[in-house]
């Protein structure tokens, strides 16, 4: 019989989903890490799964130990009472409150502890298994775990857990290079810390490789559950096949009940406002078509209003608070809600046309173009460069100081300038016949 692993990471227990809607606020635990966790429990013992591998982070904060507890101890005790095994590595967020909770917690063990490599071998039914895993000493570690490192094999598949970041040698959380995952010789690498996960399909009967990353399997699991809008798609944890002495398959599991999605949606072909709230009901009709495979409690949408129209600003008024808190209830019951709607529709007028007048439109329009030039163009240059400083000088403001500085290229830089300039441009468009009525 196979073995089964499911492998997870960056739980972060404590943390309560944000941009929720009202109606759902009192739903957070269930719909946030805490709530994950139990499903994966539940799916877990389903279907009889072997071994729990959990990639650090675990737990959000040291304040969190006593919420942290209750959900990490009911989870573990249920996964041993089922025969399975649950193995941990210590990221940057919990080297303090996570080896406090093991050794407050029975059947859960820490592989790694104090950044030393670690491996233990398995024999479960007929297979035998071998994990490493290294856990953070301490909240920072600017070096790479792997520099220099070749694990000694152990028997069976060896399978590596790790909580660092990968392709980031600047960073203080366990910078690690592609190549040193490669070189340290173990079959697939169970990876925390990035919430976006790598795709891990793969079947070894279907002789895909599945190894994109270069010369081994897996990669980051990302988090279970996308806590807020900038963790859009699939979550949940990975369950990996081992039979005849090797692995035979990896697939996801979206066991998340909470996922966002940008709703991209074409506004070219609409001549009233009223028409725009028809198109995303239609869109986000398509989309839980979509997620009837495994549908989620809720998702949150980014509406993103786009296509040639001149009634943008006119449909992104249509949607107040209460259609953006319910907009729409799923085949399976799934509850959609707006987190926010951004407008990116292009006006219906030719922008060379508008730029040969001289009022306002008219100079707008002239630097909208400067974006549709040549990447080398001067002139497009000296807008962008001018764009950065300005984002650059707000990111600098006092208030942006505990969020973590982005690093804005140019085209992102371009992208902004060409939203903003259009969102400006049809409002402008929109005052002239008031203007010209006035007059």
């Amino acid at each position: 019989m196979p073995v089964k692993i499911l492998a997870s990471a960056d739980l972060h227990l404590g943390r309560r989903p944000s941009r929720l809607p009202e109606s759902l606020r009192s739903s957070s635990r269930e719909l946030g890490p805490a709530g994950v966790w139990s499903k994966m429990v539940d799916a877990a013992l389903e279907a009889e799964v072997d071994v729990v591998v959990l990639a650090g982070d675990v737990v959000e904060h040291e304040n969190d130990f006593y919420e942290a507890y209750r959900e990490l101890y009911q989870g573990v005790q249920r996964l041993s009472a089922g025969g399975i095994k649950v193995y941990a590595v210590v990221g940057n967020h919990d080297v303090h409150v996570l080896p406090r909770l093991a050794g407050q917690i029975e059947n859960i063990e820490l592989l790694g502890r104090a950044g030393e490599w670690e491996s233990v071998t398995l024999q479960v039914k007929s297979e035998r298994v071998t994990f490493w895993g290294w856990s953070f000493p301490r909240p920072q570690v600017t070096y790479s775990p792997l520099a220099g490192q070749r694990l000694e094999r152990g028997a069976g598949p060896n399978i590596g857990v790790l909580h660092c970041d990968r392709g980031q040698s600047s960073s203080p959380y366990a910078p690690v290079a592609e190549g040193e995952l490669v070189a340290a010789g173990v079959d697939c690498w169970l990876l925390g810390h990035t919430h976006a996960a790598d795709d891990c399909s793969y079947d070894y009967k279907s002789a895909y490789s599945g190894d994109g990353l270069g010369g081994y399997l897996g990669g980051y699991l990302g988090s279970p559950v996308g806590t807020d809008p900038g963790e859009p798609g699939a979550h949940g944890p990975w369950l990996i096949t081992i039979e005849g002495g090797q692995i035979g398959r990896i697939e996801q599991w979206p066991l998340a009940a909470l996922r966002w999605e940008e709703l991209r949606v074409d506004l070219s072909a609409i001549t009233a406002a009223e028409q725009a709230r028809e198109r995303v009901l239609e869109v986000a009709r398509d989309l839980d078509q979509q997620l009837q495979d495994a549908p989620p409690q809720a998702v949150g949408l980014r509406v993103v209003l786009g296509g040639q129209s001149d009634l943008g600003s006119e449909a992104v008024a249509l949607f107040g608070d209460e259609a953006r808190d319910h907009l729409l209830n799923g085949a399976a019951g799934t509850h959609y809600f707006i987190e926010r709607v951004q407008l990116a529709t292009r006006p219906s007028i030719d922008l060379a046309e508008l730029a040969a007048d001289s009022d306002p439109p008219g100079l707008l329009a002239r630097q909208l173009l400067l974006l549709e030039r040549p990447l080398d163009d001067p002139q497009r240059q000296q807008l962008i460069a001018e764009a950065r400083r300005r984002l650059q000088e707000r990111a600098r403001e006092a208030r942006w100081q505990e969020i973590s500085p982005a690093t804005i290229d140019d085209e992102q830089a371009a992208e902004w300038l060409r939203q903003a300039g259009l969102r400006i441009l049809e409002r402008l468009r929109a005052q002239q016949p008031q203007e010209e009525a006035e007059q």
